[in-house]
């Protein structure tokens, strides 16, 4: 099985520094748009036979031309971006800078219960993607294309690898950056790191 995950392309909100998780359904800009054209171009013939993407509209805009192709998709809340809680929708500023400084080392400590207040933890939103995987890792599919977010992301990378949570500051992410994975239940490894390619 080999598995392509990307981030959604660039949104308003990203670009006027609003924190978006769960609860903002928010929609590609013009270069979130052009990012996906990038990467649909150069990716076209890659043979995917099914595409996951979160509940979220801006994960559907990011890989839409692949599914106008034709490719079977699904959406699975379970590929969701992390609930921000208090600070979604809102603009960043010192508070929630201090908040998210806080939240980070606490997950770098190894606390991945510790959420903003109203929020998820790393360790629920790994609980309802462990129920996506099984979906996925029985679908008898053979290349995958997920579309998903930042911090869903970076969990997500470390469940298939078998990593502790406490590691997700090892995946970077880039709107529309793509990894690479292949293998079996338990058994992946990375061949693509964080690819931005395809947006040269």
């Amino acid at each position: 099985m080999e598995i392509w995950v990307v981030r959604h392309g660039e949104t308003y909100f990203n670009r006027q520094r609003i924190v978006q998780g769960k609860g903002v359904n928010s929609s590609l800009n013009a270069t979130g748009l052009a990012q996906a054209a990038g990467f649909y171009n150069t990716h076209k013939h890659a043979g995917f036979d099914q595409i996951y993407i979160s509940t979220l509209k801006r994960t559907y805009q990011s890989v839409a031309a692949f599914i106008n192709d034709g490719i079977p998709y699904q959406q699975h809340a379970g590929l969701d971006e992390i609930s921000w809680g208090i600070h979604e929708g809102q603009k960043s500023d010192a508070a929630s800078y201090n908040d998210f400084r806080d939240l980070l080392k606490k997950w770098e400590a190894g606390d991945i219960s510790a959420r903003i207040t109203g929020g998820e933890s790393p360790e629920e939103v790994q609980l309802r993607q462990r129920d996506f995987l099984s979906l996925m890792e029985q679908s008898g599919r053979e290349k995958i294309l997920i579309c998903s977010h930042g911090r869903s992301m970076r969990i997500l990378l470390c469940t298939m690898l078998g990593q502790p949570l406490n590691n997700m500051g090892n995946f970077p992410h880039h709107n529309l950056g793509l990894y690479v994975l292949s293998g079996n239940a338990g058994e992946y490894s990375i061949s693509r790191f964080n690819d931005l390619s395809h947006l040269d």
